[in-house]
């Protein structure tokens, strides 16, 4: 068993492909979409081979990914079926149990539905097309894209900056006035009620 990054050189089955999560924001996963529609062919390859996906092998050699959950996501809808991973760690010895305990030490697992709710690790999808969406999660990248906050090495950073959105915005407004969601969230992120967010900015003056 290690930590060590090991690179995978050959191509692995989105179908294959376990999720370490409940949610993802769809807006962000659209916004890949395009973005993979818009790139041209011949630079396709090149663009996965520099996007490996970080993956855990678990019981019965199944691999888990633990990042990158929207980019797979937007592939398979683009109806791609290999990315490239590269290996965390080799944990196929581990009882199930025992295995999803570890990742969890780890911060490699957020079982959190599209509520914000913890969930029993027995509800993570077995494919990345069931992943559900979180509205909050794309009002999170959104303001990170827009300077309301930095982005951190913190796991799972734009999920926390989504809870503390959720506690303030109300979800119709997220899902029906998306733009006026994300300039209050911008003024939120800013605030001093912030502060303890990773990646925080600072409170604007006055």
């Amino acid at each position: 068993m290690t930590n060590s990054i090991e690179p995978v050189l050959h191509p692995v089955r989105i179908a294959d492909l376990r999720p370490t999560q409940l949610s993802v924001g769809m807006r962000e996963v659209e916004r890949k979409r395009a973005g993979w529609r818009e790139l041209p062919r011949d630079k396709a390859g090149k663009f996965l081979g520099a996007h490996m996906i970080p993956a855990v092998i678990g019981p019965g050699g199944e691999p888990w990914i633990v990042d990158h959950h929207h980019l797979v996501l937007a592939l398979h809808l683009e109806g791609e079926e290999k990315v490239m991973v590269s290996v965390l760690a080799r944990l196929e010895g581990l009882p199930r149990k025992r295995f999803y305990a570890f990742m969890d030490s780890h911060n490699w697992l957020h079982p959190y539905d599209g509520e914000g709710r913890r969930r029993d690790w027995r509800e993570l999808p077995a494919h990345v097309g069931k992943l559900i969406d979180d509205p909050y999660r794309s009002l999170a990248g959104e303001v990170r894209r827009a300077g309301g906050y930095a982005k951190s090495a913190t796991p799972y950073t734009e999920f926390l900056w989504a809870d503390f959105f959720r506690d303030r915005i109300r979800r119709k407004t997220v899902v029906e006035k998306f733009a006026r969601a994300v300039d209050r969230a911008i003024q939120l992120a800013r605030s001093d009620d912030a502060d303890h967010l990773p990646g925080w900015a600072g409170a604007e003056d006055g």
